[in-house]
């Protein structure tokens, strides 16, 4: 199966994520298309960077959440979800070379999940679905270091600690461990990659200039209070990736770590994630409020809401965009990558 590489990964997430109601999982298969388009950050434009895209086949530079709407499949496991989630795409850059080659990965794993006391469960009124034309990103692409002490709780401290990764070193004899930015060995069962969403809106700006103010991370980023200028709680999503380095480790030792992102990082810092609403929005809606009461709901099973269709593997995995806009190398061995941006420190 096209996500094995990440079966056991996911297993290691599920333990560390607490159960809560009516969270799932959405599981998209390998990225629907690799390329240089993000329609929240530049709409219309090419982008800087190449990204790892999921989601629906509509998925374009111009897009909106009515062409989103119109797209004929989706690469991921639920067929009422037509959005698109992204994120940076990572290299190889060997050290004898300097040439750059993508890693794989075994797919993109999305959790929906029922926090904060917004949630009915801890007393709330209840988690409200994305809107239509809706879009949000986590982290900064142009972030090298943390800036702040852990645990401050400021906006921008609660931003840099939703994103955090696991070196995945089981089987190997050595043990793994959690850090910000990059790892500096080599993590034998794979680079596990991870981040939160804002789980807070403003109740009004579907986006802002910064494509983050219209959004806020909840008091513990995991859980907790959204703070009263982003007063409306919405379901909070985590993205976890994990990316198969260890194809690569007879090929260096020792430092610097030999992997960056595409947006020229080769820190770690700067892994980010997007969002862009294409759900059937009565569909999320009835799930978060009713998709909350079996064994096998809270157990976060999709296939246990009846709102939602659940598509075999088979068929998500063969989706693919409409309409591919950049024609470019971006697998490798190559002297650039893909933009021809160099690394940035």
């Amino acid at each position: 199966m096209i996500l094995k590489p990440s079966f056991v990964a996911i297993l290691v997430s599920l333990a560390s994520v607490h159960t809560a109601n009516a969270w799932f999982r959405l599981a998209c298969s390998t990225p629907l298309v690799q390329e240089r388009i993000d329609p929240i950050i530049a709409p219309g434009q090419i982008s800087q960077h190449l990204h790892s895209i999921h989601g629906g086949s509509n998925f374009s530079k111009d897009m909106t959440y009515n062409t989103a709407r119109q797209s004929s499949c989706t690469s991921c496991s639920i067929a009422q979800d037509l959005s698109n989630y992204w994120t940076p795409t990572l290299y190889f850059k060997d050290p004898t070379t300097g040439q750059f080659e993508k890693v794989p990965n075994g797919g993109l794993l999305v959790y929906y999940q029922n926090r904060g006391t917004g949630d009915v469960s801890n007393g709330g009124k209840g988690l409200k679905a994305f809107p239509a034309g809706f879009r949000m990103i986590s982290g900064d692409p142009r972030k090298r270091s943390k800036k702040y002490t852990e645990g401050e709780g400021s906006q921008g401290e609660l931003a840099e600690r939703a994103i955090k990764s696991t070196c995945l070193r089981y089987g190997s004899g050595n043990t793994g461990y959690d850090y910000y930015g990059f790892p500096t060995t080599d993590c034998e069962a794979g680079l596990n990659t991870r981040l939160h969403m804002p789980a807070c809106w403003d109740g009004v700006n579907l986006d802002s200039p910064d494509h983050k103010s219209h959004t806020a991370y909840l008091s513990m980023v995991d859980n907790g209070d959204c703070p009263p200028t982003h007063p409306v709680p919405l379901m909070k999503l985590f993205y976890e990736i994990t990316w198969d380095i260890s194809g690569f480790s007879n090929r260096w030792k020792g430092k610097p770590w030999p992997f960056v992102w595409s947006n020229s990082d080769p820190t770690g810092f700067g892994w980010h994630g997007d969002f862009f609403n294409g759900w059937d929005i009565n569909v999320l809606q009835n799930a978060i409020d009713h998709c909350n009461q079996s064994v096998d709901q809270q157990a976060g099973k999709s296939e246990a809401c009846p709102y939602f269709t659940v598509l075999p593997a088979s068929t998500f995995s063969t989706c693919r965009a409409k309409t591919v806009e950049v024609n470019e190398p971006i697998n490798g061995p190559m002297a650039k990558l893909p933009g021809c941006n160099p690394l940035q420190y």
